[in-house]
């Protein structure tokens, strides 16, 4: 009789360790970012880094020429979103 209680529990205890935990996020735990967030981030800084770069070496004659120095700002502009983003990067 006393190998029925121990049988009887090692099937119940594999029965319960056989079946998947299931992952409940609770308020406070952030989920993950999605899979695009990291390449738009990089994207939008190093977009920014790129408007700058061709506005010195064009000496001022692209992106935008009418815009004259403030290509300058929208470059530094596009790349803020991108260090912005960085701020929800989990």
């Amino acid at each position: 009789m006393g190998t029925v209680p121990s049988a009887r529990i090692t099937r119940m205890a594999r029965a319960k360790s056989s079946k998947p935990q299931r992952a409940e996020a609770t308020s406070g735990e952030e989920a993950p970012n999605p899979v695009w967030f990291k390449p738009v981030m990089f994207g939008f800084m190093l977009i920014g880094l790129a408007w700058i770069i061709v506005f010195y070496v064009s000496q001022g004659r692209f992106p935008i020429p009418d815009l004259g120095s403030w290509n300058i700002l929208i470059g530094f502009g596009i790349a803020f979103v991108g260090f912005l983003m960085t701020t929800r990067w989990r």
